[in-house]
């Protein structure tokens, strides 16, 4: 099992930045792959990105591709998501995901029910 914690979030400008961070704890961080997906107020969960158990292969939903930037650091059994050129419609919590890997294909990477771990969320919110 492993637990996940969100920081980083907050109120920002849009055109600003911010870099959310996912502490695990539990077992070995690298043999989970990673996601970060986000859920605005009368929305639906949206994948935002993933990394593979190493970190050489990332992924991303439509919407931040070229914006956002998913990196692990597995020393330190952290991930972070870099959000750069943040829009208002991008306002909304911010979880962090782990599934046990490594696991065949790469689509289900953009899919939460395929997650087992979730953290308890981190508010976003760009004004415009």
């Amino acid at each position: 099992q492993v637990q996940l914690v969100e920081s980083g979030g907050g109120l920002v400008q849009a055109g600003g930045s911010l870099r959310l961070s996912c502490a695990a704890s539990g077992r070995t961080f690298s043999s989970y792959a990673m996601g970060w997906f986000r859920q605005a107020p009368g929305k639906e969960r949206e994948f935002v990105a993933a990394i593979t158990l190493s970190g050489v292969s990332t992924y991303y939903g439509d919407s931040v591709k070229g914006r956002f930037t998913i990196s692990r650091d597995n020393a330190k059994s952290t991930v972070y998501l870099q959000m750069t050129s943040l829009k208002p419609e991008d306002t909304a919590v911010y979880y962090c995901a782990a599934e046990p890997g490594p696991k065949y294909g790469s689509t289900w990477y953009g899919m939460g029910e395929e997650y087992r771990y979730w953290g308890q969320g981190t508010q976003v919110t760009v004004s415009s």
